[in-house]
């Protein structure tokens, strides 16, 4: 017997939405439109993984700042031992390691989280199709959140020492935006070489504590030499950090050269992330 003309009508229409996945054709580097359809999917990698992160945990997202006043009071203890006056004359020595350790750790958190992202994944990734995307830019949202957690207690720290923020403090959201997209930047290159060599699994943890060292968080880059600035500032989160203290707590803003070189290192890595990523994409889920 014959369906209704509307069964037939239903039968077509749930056949007829089928996605076909071609690695040989190259739809962009960056699909948004298709990015947007998933920003659902992408919710939810960010929730689980502040859900996995904070399961069965004492302190809970207090680790959050008790990682970065650890940190603080190390530093603090060295640097009293090695210096005998403060970094500056009005802001006290706590207030601006806390400042550059918290936007220190938002950086490395979504470094660190994304790098793992696909390899964490590769059950899905092998199996479902979706944005692989949209794995490392889950991970940019967890980070922020422990952010907000940590700005709090900067702010408590600014009342206890009676630091006012300046006009500059409304600055403060364009340096957090340019820290995601440093530390996504990153990711993608880090996430997509992960998939296929897991040694950068190992490497990055070590790297993140090297950067802590060679970036300004527990000093100012004025003590740099004039003549290696040049270099030093083609790390990205060298003038980020100084920004973020003149946006927060009222220090010297870097020059314009530096912003320069910053704004065009963190430019070559996000699109050369981007590109590399969208190489790697296309036979992920058969070599991951």
């Amino acid at each position: 017997m014959t369906p209704p003309d509307d069964a037939s009508t239903n039968e077509v229409q749930t056949y007829s939405d089928v996605l076909i996945v071609d690695a040989s054709k190259s739809s962009g580097w960056l699909d948004l439109p298709e990015l947007w359809r998933y920003r659902d999917l992408i919710w939810i990698f960010a929730v689980r993984d502040i859900k996995v992160r904070y399961r069965q945990t004492i302190v809970g997202i207090a680790w959050t700042v008790l990682q970065p006043l650890a940190q603080m009071l190390a530093f603090g203890v060295l640097k009293k031992m090695l210096v005998s006056e403060p970094s500056d004359g009005r802001i006290p020595d706590d207030v601006s390691m806390f400042c550059g350790l918290l936007l220190y750790q938002l950086f490395s958190g979504i470094i660190a989280t994304a790098t793992i992202s696909l390899v964490d994944n590769r059950l899905v990734v092998t199996k479902v199709y979706f944005p692989r995307v949209a794995l490392p830019l889950s991970c940019c949202i967890r980070p922020v959140l422990d952010f907000g957690v940590g700005f709090v207690v900067l702010i408590l720290l600014m009342l206890w020492f009676q630091v006012a923020p300046g006009f500059a403090f409304i600055m403060a959201p364009v340096v957090l935006l340019l820290t995601v997209l440093v530390g996504l930047a990153f990711g993608l290159w880090l996430s997509a070489l992960n998939a296929h060599y897991r040694d950068f699994g190992y490497i990055v943890p070590f790297l993140l504590q090297l950067g802590l060292i060679v970036s300004p968080v527990a000093y100012e880059s004025s003590r740099v030499p004039e003549g290696w600035r040049w270099f030093y500032f083609m790390n990205p989160m060298a003038t980020l950090l100084d920004t973020f203290r003149w946006t927060i707590l009222g220090t010297p803003l870097p020059g314009w050269d530096a912003i320069t070189v910053s704004v065009l290192s963190t430019l070559f890595l996000l699109v050369s992330g981007a590109w590399y990523f969208h190489r790697v994409d296309r036979f992920m889920a058969d070599n991951i």
